[in-house]
């Protein structure tokens, strides 16, 4: 089964809503966004509105709630990122060593942008 697999601390770096004064607030706050859209990300991205969301930050585990969002934590999340993407899997990055990476493992990448996007039209 296709995963989405996002690059959390990518896609918050590409949101300049001052996330540095307060990374791990910021952290929880675009998890929670990505739960809370999960399903409409899905069907946009993979057709499938059901698929699995994991979404990989750099550093420490936050605890956080969530339904349907598997948040991972690694010292270096570019390479659990990496070790995670398979075949069919979307990778959501804008890093372009890593969407190489994932590439090679067969998954497909999209940029930040695109789910910020998505995020930002619920909103209005």
């Amino acid at each position: 089964m296709a995963r989405l697999i996002v690059d959390g601390s990518n896609v918050m770096g590409a949101r300049p809503d001052g996330w540095w004064r307060d990374r791990t607030g910021a952290r929880i706050r675009l998890t929670v966004e990505i739960d809370e859209a999960a399903d409409e990300l899905c069907g946009r991205l993979l057709d499938d509105r059901a698929a699995e969301v994991v979404v990989v930050h750099d550093g420490r585990p936050i605890e956080m709630q969530l339904l349907r969002v598997h948040a991972r934590f690694a010292g270096h999340a570019d390479d659990l990122i990496a070790e995670l993407a398979g075949p069919g899997d979307v990778v959501v990055t804008s890093d372009r060593e890593l969407v190489a990476r994932c590439e090679a493992e067969g998954a497909t990448a999209v940029g930040a942008g695109r789910v910020l996007r998505a995020l930002r039209g619920r909103e209005d």
